[in-house]
């Protein structure tokens, strides 16, 4: 079991930015990703081995006007050992941006992270000072640029706008998203943790946010142990001195301007709902519109990413009819079962919140699973190492009552269709119910478009035992748990 913190994945992004830093010349990289999900170690980890360490200036921008950001600015130069008086000429946008372009022809790279907040229009005179430098930098030789930004929208209207001043600069762009599951197995390995239902609960509260698992393995909490459900709780969320405590407020929820949490706290509580739905409790929390909903909810689908607009299940892109839930796992978990039992925690007793807490978590659990098996499908038909080939992962949600089914998959070349129901436990399989709705399914007019398709029923939950997959294969049935995608994704000789 690995005693110490490693640097997992990620190989595909260190070596773009390893061919960026080889070819000689000034660069100009954006790195975008959510927040926590790595970036800063990500171009650390890159630069260790092709950088003068000395030569490496990074720049947190804080949430504050001019004066704020070049004080801050001004700090970061004499950490690096700037001599006090060239600090002290900084007080203004237009010195900050020289600068930046002294040290870059120096050599330096320079690192600006929470780029987007120059978006913003107390701090946006500094994206026109800073393409001027940008100009005379292109076709250099020394130092780079790198911005990093967890906004996406806002990163694209600073850098891809056609009307942003720093619109065609960049010269390389990475995106970075969570860990895929291959990274996560091997993470999980060198830790010992080999329990399906414990890999389940940590992806529920943390997806692939490699930041949240350094904090669990901090905490002691990332080990195999019977009661890791209370003990990664207590740790990291409930004890005065938890690192994710307050995580929520802090680095979401606080950006949010309006009534965006507000529309996130309902649909925690509801789960995936109809605009109508949606509405309608909005109403009353409030005197704001319908037309003030969408926009918050447009917002929060193509800013922030926390939410997603799902359309019902083969319904063409222009459909109206659609529902939203929020798609972040950390902030689905803090909403709908951590935020009022952590506050209930701080006047009685630890027992009964925390109690609460987890029962709440195992709900969010089963949509946690259902999202899991969809990635793991598709991750393993990309890798070429699953068993079943995706041409299509048919998305969306049931517009009906009577039918409903967890995952369709679609193999057009072998004309072959997947579908999948998805349990947290195996007992909970009802065969005899999951055969109804594929028969209701396949008998309406989206369904009879598989006729004589080769049919895949397929169970899917965190482990079968043995007997179980005996029983259940002898009655026509595929079972698949994370053990067999793990060794699904293994199989490609990237086992540790």
């Amino acid at each position: 079991m690995q005693r110490t913190w490693g640097f997992y994945g990620r190989a595909r992004e260190i070596a773009m930015i390893e061919d960026i830093l080889d070819r000689g010349r000034w660069f100009f990289c954006a790195i975008s990703g959510r927040r926590r999900i790595g970036k800063t170690s990500l171009i650390r980890e890159a630069l260790e081995a092709k950088w003068d360490h000395d030569k490496v200036l990074y720049f947190q921008i804080p949430d504050s006007d001019e004066r704020g950001v070049v004080q801050a600015f001004q700090d970061a130069l004499e950490s690096v050992g700037a001599p006090p008086d060239i600090a002290k000429e900084l007080r203004t946008f237009a010195v900050m941006a020289a600068m930046i372009q002294v040290l870059c022809e120096d050599g330096w790279v320079v690192i600006l992270d929470e780029f987007q907040y120059f978006h913003r229009k107390g701090l946006s005179s500094f994206q026109s000072l800073l393409q001027a430098r940008v100009d005379q930098l292109r076709d250099t030789a020394r130092g780079g640029l790198v911005v990093l930004g967890s906004i996406h929208t806002e990163m694209s209207a600073v850098l891809e706008d056609r009307n942003a001043p720093l619109f065609n600069r960049i010269t390389d762009r990475i995106e970075v998203e969570h860990w895929d599951f291959e990274t996560l197995f091997q993470m999980f390995e060198a830790h010992g943790i080999a329990d399906p239902a414990q890999q389940l609960f940590l992806w529920s509260l943390f997806e692939g946010v490699p930041k949240f698992y350094r904090d669990a393995f901090d905490q002691r909490v990332l080990v195999p142990s019977t009661d890791y459900r209370s003990e990664t709780l207590r740790r990291l969320f409930f004890e005065g001195s938890s690192p994710l405590r307050d995580e929520a407020d802090n680095w979401f929820l606080r950006e949010f301007r309006g009534r965006y949490d507000t529309v996130l706290r309902l649909l925690a509580r509801l789960g995936p709902c109809s605009h109508g739905a949606l509405t309608e409790e909005f109403s009353r929390a409030g005197t704001e519109s319908e037309k003030q909903l969408g926009g918050y909810l447009k917002i929060l689908v193509d800013n922030y990413r926390m939410v997603e607009r799902q359309l019902p299940i083969f319904a063409v892109k222009k459909e109206r009819k659609a529902r939203y839930a929020i798609t972040d796992n950390f902030l689905m978990s803090w909403l709908g079962g951590l935020a009022r039992n952590v506050s209930a925690a701080r006047i009685m007793p630890l027992a009964r919140p925390l109690a609460a807490a987890d029962e709440a978590l195992a709900t969010v659990e089963g949509f946690a699973f259902e999202r899991m098996v969809h990635q793991l499908t598709i991750e393993c038909s990309r890798a070429d190492c699953g068993d079943f080939t995706l041409s299509e992962m048919v998305r969306g949600y049931w517009n009906s009552a009577d039918t409903e089914i967890d995952l369709v998959a679609i193999d057009d070349i072998s004309k072959t269709i997947r579908f999948g129901s998805c349990k947290r436990s195996a007992a909970k399989h009802d065969t005899a119910d999951f055969d109804g709705h594929i028969e209701r399914f396949l008998k309406t007019k989206d369904g009879r478009r598989f006729h004589g398709w080769a049919v895949q029923r397929v169970l899917y939950s965190p482990v079968f035992t043995e007997k179980e997959r005996h029983d259940l294969s002898n009655k026509g049935y595929i079972c698949r748990d994370l053990h067999d995608f793990r060794n699904y994704l293994f199989r490609q000789g990237t086992r540790p």
